[in-house]
């Protein structure tokens, strides 16, 4: 069990991604640290790996005061973060107000910074790792979702800064864009979809990946192997990178889509 006795912390783990990270290093022995703001799902998913769970918010620095006071009462160690929380910011930019941008700043970039200022003094102790959930979202602009893409991209900056600051005390960082995963989030945002073609949500899933190399959507465990392998040893040389787990998404060149239609 490479991760026993380690002490991995996620967040947004209530569900989806974050749920199955949360699952895989349970399954492989870690002591998990499960950070949501839905205690419920926290519960849930605790009821069936153990661990420890906090609810409260990712991007509060008061309420990560007393998420490390937890951590070390209760397992003396922090090893790795691996930050899940995140959505909000969808509309073009004339149709987000200011509360909404900054509901997606929380949501998604302050929630990473504030995470990872919190965990990095530890990790500094135990030379841990960091994986921020980023995004193809993180590469490139899709339609009408300015908040998310703007904070997603910034995620990028933020891996490589501390990436550059803390590689010199052994801790590594590095993030992971994936495309479409199925998950409670990306079932929702079928629904216009299934609206204006009639489609059931396996329909919607296959219309937004027709275009897409492997011709599918990926699931939780997939996008979870891919944070497994970068906390782990194996990926010891590993920091500062961006490791794109799409389904080949963002290798297709656009204007010659026509032609693989002939």
């Amino acid at each position: 069990m490479t991760f026993q006795q380690r002490t991995i912390v996620v967040t947004g783990a209530g569900s989806g991604i974050g749920e199955a990270c949360a699952r895989r290093f349970a399954s492989e022995g870690a002591h998990v640290v499960l950070i949501g703001r839905r205690r419920k799902l926290l519960e849930r998913v605790a009821a069936d790996i153990g661990g420890l769970v906090l609810a409260g918010d990712a991007a509060s620095a008061d309420d990560w005061q007393g998420f490390i006071a937890s951590i070390l009462a209760e397992y003396g160690r922090l090893d790795a973060l691996v930050a899940c929380a995140g959505g909000m910011g969808f509309g073009s930019a004339t149709d987000t107000d200011d509360a909404a941008w900054q509901a997606s700043l929380q949501a998604n970039l302050n929630s990473a910074f504030v995470s990872a200022r919190a965990c990095l003094p530890e990790l500094v102790q135990r030379r841990g790792a960091i994986v921020f959930m980023a995004s193809i979202a993180s590469l490139a602009a899709g339609p009408e979702v300015c908040g998310y893409t703007t904070t997603k991209h910034a995620l990028i900056g933020l891996t490589r800064s501390l990436a550059r600051d803390y590689g010199p005390t052994g801790v590594r960082v590095n993030a992971v864009c994936p495309g479409w995963v199925r998950t409670p989030m990306a079932d929702e945002e079928m629904q216009p979809l299934m609206a204006r073609y009639g489609d059931d949500l396996d329909a919607a899933y296959r219309r937004v990946t027709a275009d897409v190399p492997l011709r599918r959507a990926a699931n939780s465990d997939e996008i979870a192997a891919v944070c497994r392998f970068l906390v782990s040893d194996e990926a010891s040389i590993i920091t500062g990178a961006t490791l794109v787990a799409d389904g080949g998404s963002t290798i297709v060149d656009v204007p010659t889509l026509a032609y693989g239609r002939l």
